[in-house]
This record gives structure tokens, C-alpha cells and sequence, in this order.
């Protein structure tokens, strides 16, 4: 946790501020930040929810039990926490650009060959590569906003939450029928992922390597001159930890939807196919909401009755799912959708939970790592517990029972204060 807490630097400020040029920036680099942006987010979930609704080819592909098989929907959060804690460093010393890039590339090189090693441990070691470049991409993003547009970073947080949204829809909804059309293969239906990644690589590439983007410089800004930096260690922060504790719990009920649900509602009877389709309806929600939410949030004082809003439909989609997983399914998917979009709640939290960019970047490091640490257990419970009970009761009164304290931290952190005040 040394990344996390350090003292602000100038050396840190120097990565994350938004300075002013001494000429204006060319139309086509802001157009190719916010492509680069766009095709980023794009690639920061289909790695886990192409998965999900071949879960049970690549169960029977590589011989795994159902205790595994959790174990592998734990994997995307404990790399996100593990390779998350990495970001700010490499962000000081490269640039946030350039890692945002090498994540892209990690991702599409990830994806492109994990179906193919042979045996789970190959599987598992490759997932762990794609994922490590999406972690690094998680801390990055709400940097990059605030760097390149900060008197926007409601608008642009909610383009590239919507964006990830899409993504995580396009995943789940296609990666049956695609795998179909390709010729039936659960490996080439995982792989073909990939090249949406290496595509991404292209724009941050050229915004990595050209003159005319790199980010403006001046001296130091009026706010910096003004807010002194804390000298206190960010783990003092009580709001810091709400935010954390949010956003682990509100990952937790992610990773578990994503994982999990498309084998609920196939155990209840639903096609393989239409299963993919439920998962997908329930992340599309984000699209729109995602791009509602932070522009909502943002004018707010207090975030917390959106988080109670959001907690209350998550347990009426649980509910739906243990008395009437099959019956009610597209009610369900699309309560539990609305529910998930905690997730761009949580970022644009991040970003006004501080008032610099250095306290954005080691805010989002903190939360964000501190938070997939926290959601680890979840995923695999589930399917300890769905293996020993042998059916869903269980794991369903888990993530009902979850939702609570997430609500309850999701208002401590939606007050109205700062981590610099705090740590004044």
C-alpha cells in the first residue's frame, strides 16, 4: 500500500493536473483523447463477461469443479486490486497515456491467446495479463478525465462509464451467437475479443508518441498555491474508507452477476442463448444510466439517496431471482442492471471526493484497489456455496444480505466533504 500512502508531491501533480498550453490544442487531439477514452472503456469488462455465459463449455473444456470455477470469477478482482496498487507509480513515471496503452495491448494479447494454452492453470495465467491491463485502465480513467477535461468531468465520466457499459453488454449478448457462427468453438468465441482491444491500442499509441498531445504544462495552478497538501497518510480518511468499502461491495454484486447469473438462470430452465441475453440486458442499463447518473450525482451535494435508490433495486432483483428466476427473468435482469450502475456512481464519487488531481489519482488508487481486495471472497463463495448446498438459495440470500451495507457505506460516502479537508 506504499503507492497509497505517500504525501503529495509536486513530482505526483506533475502526472495528473490539467495545465494550460501557451497554444491552443489542435480539435483532433481532445477528438482523439475522447476516442482513445471511448475504445478504452469499450475493453474494460468483455474479458469477464464473455465468460459467463460459456461458463459451463469452459467448465467441461478444462475439467473444472464448481469451487474453481468461482475461483476464476475471483481472478478480475484480486488482479484489479493486486495490479491497481501499481498505477499512480506508473503513471509519475510514464505517463498515464502510455500505461493506459501498454494496458490495451496486455488486454488484447490476454484475450488472444488465453483459449489456447491448455489446461486451467494456462487459462488462469493469461486471464491474469488481460486483467492486469484493465486494472491499470480502471485508475487510470478518472485521471485521464481530470487531466484532459477537467470543467467536464461529469459529462466525460459518464461518456466512458457508458461506454464500459456497452462493452459489458456487446460481451454478453454476442459471445453466444458469435461463437455459433465461428464454427461452435467455446475458444474461438473467447479470443475473437481480443481484437477489439488491439484496435484500442491505435489512438493511445499516437497520443503516446505525437508532440502535439502531450499534456500542457504551466506553473503551478492558483488551487495547488491555495490547498495545501495533506501530510497525513489517505488511510486516515474515514471518507476514504466508506468510499473503498462502497465500492468493494457494490464490485462484489458485479463480479457476482457477471459470473454467476447467466448459470442461475440456465439451472432454471433458460437457454443458453436467452441467458446471455438476460446478462446483457442487465449491463445495456448501464448505457443510458451511466451517462445519467454522473451528470445526476455531480449537481448533488449528497450522493447517498442515489445509493439508496440503486441498493433498494438490487433487493427486489434478488428477491425476483430466488422466487422466480425463469418466470420473471427480464424484470429481474433489468432491476439487478439498474443496481450495478453503483459503478459509475462510485467514479464520479472518486472525483469529487477530492479536490486535486493528485488526490483524484490517489483516491481512485485507494478506493479502487482497497475495494476489489474487499470483493475477492464474494464470487468465490458464491460457488463454494452453490456446490455444497446444491442449489441457489444460498448464494442468493449472500448477495441480498450484501446489499446492506453497501447502502449503509454508500451514504458515508456520498456526503458532502472532501479527503483533503479530512487530512488537513
Amino acid at each position: 500500500m506504499a503507492s497509497e500512502t505517500r504525501t503529495l508531491n509536486p513530482a505526483a501533480e506533475a502526472t495528473v493536473e490539467p495545465r494550460n498550453q501557451t497554444r491552443p490544442r489542435p480539435v483532433w487531439v481532445t477528438r482523439l483523447v475522447v476516442l482513445g477514452l471511448v475504445l478504452a472503456a469499450l475493453n474494460l469488462r468483455p474479458a469477464i463477461t464473455s465468460l459467463g455465459p460459456l461458463l459451463a463449455e469452459v467448465r467441461a473444456g478444462l475439467g473444472m469443479s464448481g469451487s474453481v470455477a468461482g475461483l476464476l470469477t475471483s481472478v478480475p478482482p484480486l488482479c484489479f486490486a493486486v495490479f491497481g496498487l501499481t498505477a499512480p507509480r506508473l503513471a509519475r513515471r510514464f505517463g498515464p497515456g502510455a500505461i493506459v496503452c501498454a494496458g490495451m495491448a496486455a488486454i488484447a494479447v490476454g484475450l488472444l491467446i488465453r483459449p489456447y494454452l491448455g489446461g486451467t492453470a494456462g487459462f488462469l495465467a493469461a486471464s491474469a495479463l488481460a486483467l492486469m491491463g484493465i486494472a491499470v485502465s480502471n485508475i487510470l480513467m478518472p485521471v485521464i478525465v481530470k487531466r484532459w477535461f477537467p470543467d467536464r468531468v461529469g459529462q466525460m465520466t459518464g461518456l466512458y462509464s457508458m461506454a464500459l457499459a456497452l462493452g459489458t453488454a456487446l460481451a454478453a449478448a454476442a459471445t453466444v451467437p458469435m461463437t455459433r457462427a465461428l464454427g461452435g468453438s467455446w475458444q474461438t468465441g473467447l479470443a475473437v475479443w481480443g481484437t477489439l482491444a488491439a484496435v484500442a491500442v491505435l489512438p493511445w499509441l499516437v497520443l503516446t508518441r505525437h508532440p502535439a498531445t502531450r499534456a500542457p504544462r504551466t506553473p503551478a495552478a492558483p488551487e495547488r498555491e491555495s490547498t495545501p497538501a495533506p501530510t497525513l497518510s489517505i488511510t486516515r480518511s474515514r471518507t476514504a474508507w466508506a468510499l473503498a468499502c462502497f465500492f468493494g461491495l457494490q464490485a462484489t454484486a458485479a463480479y457476482i452477476t457477471m459470473g454467476w447469473m447467466p448459470q442461475i438462470f440456465r439451472d432454471a430452465g433458460v437457454s443458453a442463448g436467452t441467458a446471455g441475453v438476460l446478462l446483457a440486458v442487465t449491463m445495456a442499463m448501464g448505457i443510458p444510466l451511466a451517462f445519467v447518473i454522473p451528470r445526476l450525482a455531480s449537481r448533488m451535494r449528497n450522493q447517498g439517496p442515489i445509493v439508496v435508490a440503486l441498493g433498494l433495486s438490487g433487493l427486489l432483483g434478488y428477491a425476483g431471482l430466488y422466487l422466480a428466476p425463469a418466470s420473471g427473468a427480464w424484470a429481474w435482469a433489468l432491476l439487478l442492471g439498474v443496481s450495478n450502475c453503483a459503478f459509475p456512481l462510485a467514479l464520479t464519487m472518486i472525483g469529487m471526493r477530492a479536490k486535486s488531481g493528485a488526490g483524484v489519482v490517489r483516491l481512485s488508487a485507494f478506493a479502487q484497489s482497497t475495494g476489489y481486495l474487499i470483493s475477492i471472497p464474494g464470487p468465490l463463495l458464491v460457488g463454494v456455496l452453490y456446490q455444497h448446498s446444491g442449489s441457489w438459495g444460498l448464494p442468493i440470500g449472500l448477495m441480498a444480505g450484501l446489499m446492506l451495507p453497501q447502502i449503509v457505506v454508500g451514504v458515508l460516502a456520498g456526503r458532502n466533504r472532501t479527503i483533503e479537508d479530512e487530512l488537513a
